[in-house]
């Protein structure tokens, strides 16, 4: 009786994670594994599973929910015509590789490494969320040549090893070349599925230790079925939002609780 009941409380927490994440990923643009990696990886070590390997569960658990999400994204973004295919058709190669290779280093990392690299890395965007401006710009168009293809790696590299969709680094790299922001956000939603689909085929063949019940390779299929049942539902109602409010008051409190998720990770790992 107890164990149904910490499955169903475990449960519930997945439930709502799969909402906050999808309403973040179309209202705000970042990522919903911003959300989910640090929810997995409560769930997961309280229920005792993923071992040295808690990490990568994570990852590939939440890469592969962001698949859904992303095109479920898009789609409403680019129904408000919100997505510049242009620049989206144009990342993608890069993003792609900087993917697999991200895959492929987060593979061979300890569980630790990749707590305390999504810890840091969270609190750089959780900073920037709460404090970035809008108006700040490093060029009046987005770069092409060597420069695009080295970010667009860079992106899709350090996207994987967090976890998260394309919107944590896109959005930011976009508006401050100048892309409007609900332009920026609509897009940064389609790099999402290139920054997913590649990383995902891997991490299913990379088994983990103490994995979950239904968990192919590193890929947890109850976690994955949960929160996508709710990030369906909710990342349209995240997108509509996101035309209709003003995001500002609402970046900066995400920013504020990404901070304190980063520093709680990063607390258990030094700790």
């Amino acid at each position: 009786m107890e164990n149904l009941l910490v499955l169903a409380a475990m449960g519930a927490l997945l439930l709502l994670s799969g909402a906050v994440s999808g309403v973040l990923a179309g209202l705000l643009g970042v990522g919903g594994g911003i959300v989910l990696v640090p929810a997995f990886f409560y769930v997961f070590g309280a229920l005792g599973f993923g071992g040295p390997d808690l990490m990568q569960l994570c990852l590939g658990t939440s890469l592969a929910t962001i698949i859904v999400t992303s095109i479920r994204s898009t789609l409403a973004h680019d129904r408000k015509g919100a997505v510049d295919w242009a620049i989206l058709k144009s990342w993608v190669p890069g993003i792609v590789v900087g993917a697999l290779l991200g895959m492929l280093v987060a593979s061979r990392l300890s569980s630790t490494v990749l707590q305390a690299m999504f810890g840091g890395l969270a609190a750089i965007v959780g900073l920037y969320l709460a404090f970035g401006q809008e108006h700040w710009r490093v060029g009046q168009r987005m770069p092409g040549g060597i420069i695009r293809v080295v970010m667009s790696s860079v992106m899709g590299f350090f996207s994987v090893l967090m976890g998260i969709g394309g919107g944590s680094f896109g959005v930011p790299i976009m508006t401050a070349f100048n892309v409007p922001i609900h332009k920026a956000v609509g897009t940064a939603a389609g790099f999402g599925l290139a920054i997913a689909v590649p990383s995902v085929a891997g991490f299913l063949f990379t088994q983990v230790t103490a994995a979950p019940p239904l968990t192919v390779g590193s890929v947890n299929l109850i976690a994955f079925g949960l929160v996508v049942l709710m990030t369906v539902l909710t990342a349209p109602f995240g997108a509509t939002l996101a035309h209709r409010t003003d995001a500002g008051a609402l970046r900066r409190i995400f920013g504020f609780f990404l901070i304190i998720v980063a520093l709680n990770m990063l607390r258990d790992v030094l700790f």
